[in-house]
């Protein structure tokens, strides 16, 4: 007989979307700044907030990347608490990998586990010269292996970098970025293949890698633009693909003005 106090997949399901509500708030600069620790401190089980966390993983950096929001001290010992009771898995696959080692530099940036650093994708100390109490040793993060993606078809592609859409954020680089800017026509299709098929999640996600091409001075295939105005208008209601769709918006407005009448116009 089921234990009635152990959180069932819908108890986790529904603390993934509550905290990505709180993003999305904080993103667009409603609601509570102390994303990450008020949803810890306000839970009924702190343990499936924290579950929570490890789930959205650098998408709960996108508030502080995309619009200035304060990082505070409490939201990093909330991801740090978060990578102690959930610890990376070491034979993890390689999107959970990736995600995790962003999610990790980033907690570096705001967390004070580098002072001064910025975000990259490769250490900057080798394994020998790396301080006892970086990131990478404390919460036992390492760099994974680059992504090979040169032989996979188009579709594998988008379904790998939908997965991995967290990582597409302002300020945030690697080669998983590089391998998602040398397959633009792939994502572009698999983007409007989505969109074809009513899959908004994968459609929005796959959004992010689009509108992120234009900082690094590529151009999609596909009307980015057009496409996340589709997004807000149809997508639903649901957490994790509205803040999805957010974060693309955030990505266009950085480089596109805005037309009269406002980001949906």
């Amino acid at each position: 007989m089921p234990n009635p106090d152990t959180p069932s997949r819908t108890d986790y399901a529904a603390a993934v979307e509550s905290l990505a509500d709180r993003v999305l708030g904080a993103l667009r600069g409603a609601g509570d700044p102390a994303v990450v620790a008020s949803q810890v401190d306000e839970a009924p089980d702190p343990k499936v907030a924290l579950a929570a966390v490890r789930v959205l993983g650098p998408d709960v950096f996108a508030p502080a990347l995309l619009a200035g929001a304060p990082f505070g001290s409490g939201d990093a010992r909330a991801v740090a608490e978060s990578l102690r009771i959930f610890p990376p898995a070491p034979n993890a696959a390689p999107e959970a990998a990736w995600r995790d080692w962003t999610t990790v530099r980033l907690l570096a940036r705001y967390g004070g586990g580098f002072p001064g650093s910025t975000l990259t994708d490769t250490p900057t100390d080798t394994p020998e010269d790396t301080p006892e109490d970086s990131p990478e040793d404390t919460l036992g993060v390492r760099e994974p292996a680059p992504p090979d993606g040169a032989g996979s078809s188009w579709r594998e592609l988008s379904a790998s970098m939908a997965q991995l859409s967290p990582l597409a954020l302002p300020d945030v680089d690697g080669p998983v970025h590089r391998a998602a800017l040398d397959r633009l026509r792939d994502l572009s299709r698999g983007a409007a293949r989505a969109m074809l098929r009513r899959d908004y999640p994968t459609a929005a996600r796959l959004a992010r890698w689009l509108a992120r091409a234009p900082h690094h001075g590529a151009r999609p295939d596909l009307d980015t633009a057009a496409l996340v105005r589709h997004l807000e208008l149809h997508c639903g209601g649901g957490g994790r693909t509205a803040l999805d769709t957010a974060v693309a918006r955030g990505l266009l407005d950085r480089t596109q003005p805005q037309r009269p009448g406002g980001p949906t116009a």
